[in-house]
């Protein structure tokens, strides 16, 4: 059995227990060294005579917040798939997605093949994947409600719901959503590319144009899915840690690029979006370890202003995203200059901030005296601009929604 640790850090972050050089369990903690001497008391539970019965080493790893340690054991988990982290857990282990075989087909979470159906799986990491379903569910509009509107309810205007439950329900095109979504379960990303332009054609020349410009829509914003997907759905493996290990060399190039204090584990980006000074509303999405974090994602309907007024809108989002400072990341990319910075700079406390300009892809930021042309065939810099397009695209699809609503 492992012996208590001396001089273990009381500073708060991840603390990994080894068997030799393999890790076999992840944790996070406030204070590390309070949280590892409490192993040691003799009131634990099997599990973790287990644990220190099997290690041979405990290492750490201290992080500036709880949030990124929160984060940092995240990646570890999903990266070493630690015994003790996984195996150990109730219930079963695995998640598969479902499609039925009913008149109208549905997509389902599983654990078990219990129906007559296609099944996409097994995934092992249930997080990653329930986001994936979530994604697909609301992009490709194919949730069914328990709701019972004949002009549909609210979430089919805003479009998430199928709304099967209208008169003049489409189900071809339903069909035809869902068919989409299962070639990029499948990462049948040529073959995806090919149907889409296909399908928009023949709706085109059946003069169905609306069914045209939702399938043209799916394509403009082809990359930005299938990046989305490919990042959430990884099954853990080698090629994962591999992966892993490739974003974290990234961050580390943009923290050089932009003179950053810190690795930027956690970006946010901001946007706004109107038309005319009209329905102004606001975006926010969250990058953890280089890839998209779709439950941290947020999009604001601006309270404070009647007129357009983009730096009064980007004070009022930030400080309705950060009313918990535990919250903020290690750096702020903003769509803008000098302006919009010096606008929300009084609200992120020391979170680093650059401003990213569109017209001429240039960064801003008060760690560098010159303006950093970004050059999108350099990996650090497509991921910024990458970040930059996803949060426009996702402001611009909710101002659409809310602009709908009140025409």
């Amino acid at each position: 059995m492992i012996k208590r640790p001396k001089n273990i850090t009381k500073q708060c972050g991840v603390y990994l227990f080894k068997k030799d050089e393999e890790i076999i369990y992840v944790g996070k903690a406030k204070n590390i060294a309070q949280r590892i001497s409490s192993y040691f008391n003799k009131d634990t539970d099997t599990k973790t005579t287990l644990l220190l019965e099997d290690a041979t080493s405990i290492e750490t790893i201290t992080t500036q917040t709880e949030l990124e340690a929160l984060y940092l054991e995240d990646r570890l988990i999903k990266s070493y798939q630690p015994k003790f982290n996984i195996l150990l857990k109730e219930g079963n282990p695995y998640l598969y997605i479902f499609i039925s075989q009913e008149k109208i087909p549905t997509m389902q979470l599983a654990k078990i093949k219990n129906k007559k159906g296609i099944y996409f799986g097994p995934f092992l990491n249930k997080k990653s994947i329930r986001s994936v379903y979530n994604f697909l569910q609301t992009t490709f509009q194919l949730k069914h409600c328990k709701a019972k509107v004949e002009q549909g309810c609210l979430q089919y205007h805003l479009g998430s719901c199928a709304g099967t439950c209208k008169k003049d329900f489409d189900l071809e095109f339903y069909k035809l959503r869902l068919l989409i979504a299962e070639q990029i379960i499948q990462n049948n990303k040529k073959n995806t590319l090919f149907f889409l332009d296909q399908k928009i054609k023949e709706a085109s020349q059946a003069l169905l144009f609306e069914q045209a410009q939702r399938l043209a829509i799916y394509k403009q914003n082809f990359e930005t899915i299938f990046a989305t997907i490919q990042n959430l759905s990884t099954m853990p493996s080698k090629q994962k840690k591999q992966s892993s290990d490739k974003h974290l060399a990234l961050l580390m190039k943009i923290q050089k690029r932009l003179h950053l204090k810190h690795v930027p584990y956690v970006i946010d980006c901001f946007d706004i979006s109107h038309m005319q000074g009209k329905a102004i509303v606001g975006a926010c999405i969250r990058y953890v370890h280089g890839v998209p974090e779709p439950k941290a994602f947020r999009h604001f309907s601006i309270k404070s202003l009647q007129d357009q007024n983009d730096y009064a809108a980007l004070q009022e989002i930030v400080q309705r995203r950060y009313k918990n400072p535990l919250d903020l990341p290690n750096l702020i990319i903003v769509d803008g200059g000098k302006g919009q910075i010096n606008a929300i700079k009084p609200f992120i406390k020391d979170t680093e901030l650059v401003g990213l300009a569109k017209l001429e892809e240039t960064i801003i930021s008060s760690n560098f005296a010159h303006l950093i042309k970004l050059d999108p065939k350099n990996a650090e810099d497509a991921l910024l601009l990458q970040i930059r397009d996803y949060t426009h695209h996702f402001a611009i699809s909710y101002h659409r929604k809310k602009h709908a609503l009140m025409s």
